[in-house]
């Protein structure tokens, strides 16, 4: 589940700002523990992609966080990180050792639908037509959010042929 305890029906603009603050946060999160590991495993051009989505997300967060700021000030979040899910970060096993780039551009792609599919799904239940907008705007980043790693994609060369059971180690004696 992407939410709980969360009513769409009656979430305020502030609240609704917040979740999607902690949502950036939790991709942000993800994306660093995915450019580590692509490190850890000397996989660079993946790595590299990884960090280019952490600053992405990072961006976006700091866009969101100065326009709460500005409309309500430093008033206490009622949204909290238990409340969400993998909402838009990428699957935790989606990052796998040997990464080839065009792995790690699909794996952001799958979470920029992932959330897109998010925000989507919450309009039907939206009745303040600030959060509505606020929702709307979002949903149309994660389309823009899904075209820029589409790009990328493209620029990429077409995989080797090689999986990730390529690199698997057979099990040995202890």
């Amino acid at each position: 589940m992407a939410v709980q305890g969360i009513d769409f029906a009656n979430l305020s603009l502030m609240d609704a700002l917040d979740l999607a603050i902690l949502i950036e946060d939790e991709a942000q999160e993800r994306y660093e523990d995915f450019a580590a590991q692509m490190e850890q495993h000397r996989t660079p051009e993946a790595a590299k992609f990884f960090r280019y989505m952490v600053e992405n997300e990072a961006k976006h967060a700091r866009e969101l966080t100065a326009r709460r700021i500005h409309r309500f000030g430093d008033a206490p979040r009622t949204v909290t990180r238990a409340m969400i899910f993998d909402v838009e970060a990428p699957d935790y096993d989606a990052a796998r050792a040997f990464m080839s780039p065009r792995k790690a551009m699909e794996a952001a792609l799958a979470a920029e639908l992932k959330a897109h599919a998010f925000f989507v799904s919450s309009l039907p239940t939206l009745k303040d037509p600030e959060v509505r907008a606020l929702f709307e705007d979002l949903r149309d980043e994660e389309l823009e959010h899904q075209q820029l790693v589409q790009a990328e994609l493209y620029k990429l060369r077409p995989e080797t042929g090689l999986s990730d059971d390529d690199f698997v180690d057979e099990p040995t004696a202890q």
